[in-house]
């Protein structure tokens, strides 16, 4: 809570002293000697610090949260690998998690129905074999990720970079609820009350890229910042992985990129588990005593190509509604007034209607913004 201090000064003067309440009592000449700033030290020195930091322990317990340090046991161990772990963690949630084996899914917040659908699929089938998702919580790839884990009752952590009393964005409320209702977590560095500033994520991809095992890149265009998250992961030694994508769409510019220079192209979970260390998968059977029943889970891609991870029952279904799902595509959308046309009149837009929400009710079908709807993964 002291101002112009960062992880790596906290770090080295917390070394020199031996701890950091003991730094809180030094007179500010000691204080001056640790090569903290001017200002840092007269903050200290005279206790606006110490007295930032208990309105904060308050504020932070009383909105439900709590916060860990690297002396603490739940601290993630990954995150002590890297060049500038975070010297404070705030978390709501199960913290225990965040010790856990885990992939970062990572990418674009505007997906094409392929990208959206890759990235939930992908975090469903690993979280179903008991690795932790990890991801940021904004839109597009990140929402989906967390989904995808929440949807099979695996355990995921979203990264934000606000306070964790900062819902961003704020139409993933329900979306954050949902974490936390599952068992997972939500984790910052930075301080109840702070604000979504652009400056923040940038800083916050390294934790995400830190706390992993590998991180998985499914869209991202030849500016995103999902760049700098597999870049924090090549400089950390960890796996990179991307899924493959269209070459004329802007989107697939740095997945395809980083599969030329390197990064494992993942079409399945199986791409991803096999690159994983043995012992990471011998800890990773164990925490989630995976059972053989789930071996029944099928994934998206099989050698007759793009199709849906589960088996649908067509006797189940009417008619029209068999004709609905065959128009449709998981890798395209189709926006409703094109479907009609391309259905009528075999099937009458009533119709149409009642058998797109039937279908969406059984999570055959997945409705886009702007009433487009794509086959579900």
């Amino acid at each position: 809570m002291t101002s112009g201090v960062g992880p790596k000064t906290i770090f080295r003067a917390v070394e020199q002293v031996g701890s950091a309440a003991r730094i809180l009592s030094l007179p500010l000449t000691k204080l001056e000697g640790l090569r903290l700033p001017a200002a840092a030290a007269q903050e200290i020195a005279d206790g606006r610090s110490l007295a930032a930091a208990e309105a904060e322990h308050k504020r932070t317990l009383d909105g439900g949260g709590n916060y860990i340090t690297p002396i603490d046991a739940a601290y993630p161990p990954r995150l002590l690998e890297i060049f500038d772990p975070p010297a404070v963690l705030w978390y709501r949630g199960d913290a225990t998690l965040l010790r856990r084996p885990g992939i970062a899914v990572v990418g674009t917040r505007q997906p094409t129905p392929y990208g959206s659908g890759m990235a939930q699929m992908l975090a469903r089938d690993l979280a179903l074999r008991g690795l932790l998702i990890l991801s940021g919580m904004a839109r597009g790839i990140d929402t989906f990720a967390h989904k995808g884990a929440l949807e099979v009752g695996g355990k995921t952590v979203a990264v934000w970079g606000t306070g964790i009393d900062v819902i961003y964005p704020k139409e993933n409320k329900r979306l954050a609820e949902q974490i936390l209702e599952g068992g997972g977590t939500i984790l910052s560095e930075y301080p109840t009350g702070t604000f979504p500033a652009p400056q923040n994520f940038p800083v916050r991809n390294r934790i995400l890229s830190g706390m992993s095992v590998g991180v998985l890149v499914v869209e991202a265009s030849e500016n995103s910042g999902t760049r700098i998250t597999a870049r924090c992961a090549t400089e950390q030694n960890r796996e990179v992985f991307a899924v493959p994508g269209n070459v004329t769409n802007k989107s697939s510019w740095t997945p395809n990129t980083l599969i030329k220079q390197g990064a494992k192209l993942v079409a399945t979970w199986e791409d991803v588990w096999e690159d994983l260390p043995t012992q990471t998968r011998l800890e990773v059977e164990d925490l989630a005593q995976i059972e053989s029943s789930l071996g029944q889970q099928a994934s998206l891609l099989g050698e007759a190509g793009l199709q849906p991870s589960a088996q649908v029952d067509d006797r189940a279904m009417s008619e029209q509604e068999r004709e609905v799902l065959n128009a449709l595509r998981p890798d395209e959308s189709l926006q409703l007034d094109e479907l009609i046309e391309l259905l009528e009149p075999k099937v009458s837009s009533s119709e149409i209607f009642a058998a797109l929400f039937e279908l969406e009710l059984a999570g055959r079908v997945r409705q886009m913004p702007g009433k487009n709807y794509v086959k579900a993964f």
